[in-house]
């Protein structure tokens, strides 16, 4: 007989088998990787079908729909990550230099918000605000189509629906976000000039000076090289559970929220792995 104990406070139970605990690790790992597994070979077939119908001379999607998506995944996020990215430039720049003003270095603020920012905050940020803003809506917009069975109209008119629907926000998704990711950095800098000429006596010719000294090219690619991996990751992840939603509307409501949590969570994985293999590899 399974071994339990009581959780008066939650009215549950708490399983002590140690093999049935065992096998709930097990079971939880069986699903993870099967939901890795099902979302590398999504990307793919994506990927592939798209470029099937590009080595056919045919136009994989509409233009107008990458325009659209790009227009509300780019242009669109520019106020959100712009303001965010200067407020929070604002205060690291405040606080670390009133830190390093103890000891005399409040010049290395300059530097050390840039490369901060270019190399790690940047595309995170980025990344975490996108996942909430657009991969919500992607989310919600497919697990809508999906319910109503509009993608299986689309599957009955002979259109694959990852290359129709999917392709063109995981490309909008994936060209803007360095883009983005860029913007985020410029306004982190900007807004620590103003706090380092009002606080610091640095002017701004000394700032640009300090920043372009501090930062390295491989900065820069680093910074990159994740916004486009993030970009991808994000898509990916909110049009796979789009068009996986089951059970209407409140089906809908619970992959939106899955695929926010899901895209912000990898992403911050996916930096931290990115970070161990840089630091080990490309010290």
């Amino acid at each position: 007989m399974a071994e339990k104990a009581d959780n008066s406070e939650g009215g549950g139970t708490i399983e002590t088998n140690p093999v049935l605990v065992l096998q709930g690790i097990g079971a939880m790992g069986r699903r993870f990787l099967s939901e890795v597994g099902s979302l590398f070979w999504f990307i793919v077939y994506t990927f592939g079908e798209t470029m099937d119908n590009v080595r056919r001379g045919r136009v994989p999607f509409r233009a107008a729909s990458f325009f659209r998506h790009s227009d509300r995944a780019g242009v669109g996020s520019i106020p959100l990550v712009a303001m965010v990215s200067f407020f929070l430039g604002l205060t690291m720049a405040l606080l670390t230099g009133y830190q390093l003003q103890r000891f005399g270095t409040e010049r290395l603020v300059p530097g050390l918000v840039a490369i901060a920012f270019t190399r790690e905050l940047g595309p995170l940020l980025t990344g975490i605000m996108l996942a909430a803003r657009i991969g919500a809506a992607f989310t919600a917009e497919l697990g809508t189509m999906q319910v109503s069975e509009e993608v299986e109209a689309i599957e009955a008119m002979g259109i694959s629906p990852l290359r129709f629907l999917v392709a063109p926000r995981m490309l909008a998704l994936f060209l803007l976000m360095p883009c983005l990711s860029t913007i985020s950095s410029i306004a982190a800098i900007f807004a620590t000039s103003l706090i380092s000429r009002a606080y610091f006596n640095i002017a701004f010719v000394y700032f640009n000076d300090l920043v372009l000294h501090s930062l390295l090219i491989r900065d820069i690619i680093t910074g990159i090289l994740k916004s486009f991996l993030f970009g991808l990751l994000i898509a990916a992840i909110a049009c796979y559970r789009g068009l996986n939603v089951k059970g209407g509307a409140a089906g809908v409501g619970a992959s939106t929220t899955s695929s926010v949590v899901t895209a912000i969570t990898t992403v911050i994985g996916f930096d931290t792995l990115f970070n161990v293999v840089y630091v080990v590899f490309f010290p």
